[in-house]
């Protein structure tokens, strides 16, 4: 008798006195590829680190007809870490920019170390020496991993997995981030995984399934709420019509009279960034006018994340060029501080890199003072201006719980909310989504929309969805290996994503 291989028999997770995983029951048989679809928030990663032994959970967990008995499982994570030479995990999130840190970071090649592997061929049959040409990475095998791409850090994340020859790999949200030419490129791979053989379980967004899925299983609030053939899901039927609302009068009370008497939010003249022999940005010449709304998009690695970086005050290439903010030239004797406190910022990078030992209420507040955590106490005053902001973004209920204890789309509002927390003149907000499912993105556009409109607030909004797009964004920006196209429009047009 053949047994399936995996059953899970009323499996239920709880954290913190919080039920995450309610009661699931499934089966999967050993000839089926799974996806795990549902919300923001839902329980997928709790199941996935769960079927992993990552956490504790009651009922069963049998794998090839044996309690007790876990196969080798290797879990791709949604978010990424990189490591120095040291194999300490202490770099800060600017550091990407820093060309001599980049030197103490390991090279993709060092990081995979084929050559003392014990086995030229996996058990899966793939030969080491193909596994780079394989993930699409022999051509960064030299590259630092801290000045990877999201999709080069996925694709090497996925050959990591792979040498640990799992009989299980369980992928987290792999689509997060990339973009179109990403996506594709790692649907190949998936599928080229799968007819070698190798057992997946994949969560990820109802839209992105690859070909090589068999079933799919939707959780939501932490319950099973189907599990059927992939022929027959559909991802319109698990969408639901957000319920979200702005409040208007806590918007209003929110709305200050900052100091922002400028012209020009940004204003770069022929701006150039070059890594050894690598140029990342080509004479970039830009203006952003005060309450103006633009959108950055173009592919992973064109140079949006470094653009960025140059108004942020995060890299110092920006006093190598002629660069002005608020209508003063980088360089002039202004410090990060004074930059940083008229910039509401969020991005993948401070994600990986935030305190996960705060509160979600701290994280918020630590916006205010521009840090990565709260270090001082607050005045009466700025507590109840935090209130205001997590009710707007209806965080109540959360609030006083760590940020590690969240799912990544929670975490990822908390952020938006501490960026937004002291209203801002310009707001940076790159690929702020990740995580968050439909209703989630709907509510987040709704809000950015308001406070632009009603605060006049300079808006740059990086993202490779259009449908990410706040309607109020009407200039847009496209960047190709490192050069730049503008649009102008009155009202959002179809425009080319990557």
């Amino acid at each position: 008798m053949a047994f399936p291989f995996l059953q899970l028999k009323q499996v239920t997770v709880r954290l913190n006195s919080r039920t995450i995983i309610d009661h699931i029951e499934l089966v999967i048989q050993s000839s089926e590829q799974w996806a795990i679809t549902g919300p923001s928030g839902s329980g997928k990663t709790t199941l996935a680190h769960a079927l992993a032994g990552m956490h504790y959970y009651s009922g069963s967990i049998i794998f090839n007809g044996q309690t007790g008995q876990r196969p080798p499982i290797a879990v791709v994570e949604q978010q990424h870490h990189f490591k120095n030479l040291s194999s300490t995990s202490d770099f800060y999130y600017q550091q990407r920019y820093n060309a001599s840190d980049a030197e103490n970071t390991i090279t993709v090649a060092e990081r995979l170390n084929l050559g003392n592997h014990p086995h030229a061929k996996l058990s899966s049959g793939i030969a080491l020496t193909e596994l780079p040409g394989l993930v699409h990475i022999q051509h960064i095998m030299q590259e630092p991993l801290i000045q990877l791409s999201n999709g080069e850090n996925k694709r090497l994340q996925i050959a990591i997995a792979i040498l640990s020859e799992p009989q299980l790999l369980i992928l987290d949200n792999p689509f997060v981030g990339l973009d179109t030419e990403g996506r594709l490129m790692l649907n190949g791979i998936i599928n080229t995984l799968s007819n070698a053989g190798v057992k997946i379980i994949l969560i990820t967004s109802a839209t992105e399934i690859p070909h090589c899925i068999t079933h799919v299983a939707t959780i939501e609030k932490g319950r099973l709420i189907s599990s059927l053939p992939k022929k027959d899901f559909s991802p319109d039927k698990h969408v639901h019509p957000t319920g979200f609302h702005i409040n208007q009068t806590i918007l209003q009370t929110l709305h200050q009279s900052l100091e922002s008497n400028f012209e020009y939010a940004v204003k770069m003249v022929n701006v150039n960034v070059q890594y050894g022999d690598r140029s990342i940005l080509k004479n970039i010449s830009w203006e952003v006018k005060k309450g103006e709304h633009w959108s950055i998009s173009g592919p992973n690695g064109a140079g949006k994340s470094t653009l960025l970086s140059l108004i942020t005050g995060d890299n110092t290439k920006a006093y190598a060029n002629e660069i002005y903010l608020f209508d003063k030239r980088r360089g002039s004797g202004e410090s990060i501080w004074d930059i940083k406190k008229k910039i509401g910022y969020v991005s993948p990078e401070m994600h990986v890199y935030f305190d996960y030992t705060a509160t979600c209420f701290e994280t918020v507040a630590s916006g205010l003072f521009d840090s990565i955590g709260l270090f001082r106490a607050l005045t009466a005053a700025q507590r109840d201006q935090v209130k205001q902001w997590v009710a707007l973004f209806h965080l109540e209920a959360v609030q006083n719980k760590l940020l590690s204890l969240l799912s990544a789309g929670e975490q990822r509002l908390v952020l938006l909310a501490r960026a937004l927390v002291k209203n801002p003149p310009l707001l940076i907000l790159d690929e702020p989504c990740q995580g968050l499912d439909q209703e989630h993105v709907q509510q987040f556009r709704l809000i950015i929309d308001d406070i632009c409109r009603m605060f006049d607030t300079t808006l740059l909004y990086v993202s490779h969805y259009k449908e990410e797009i706040p309607e109020c964004v009407t200039h847009f920006m496209q960047i190709e290996e490192g050069e730049a196209v503008f649009t102008v429009v009155e009202a959002q047009t179809p425009f080319l994503y990557k």
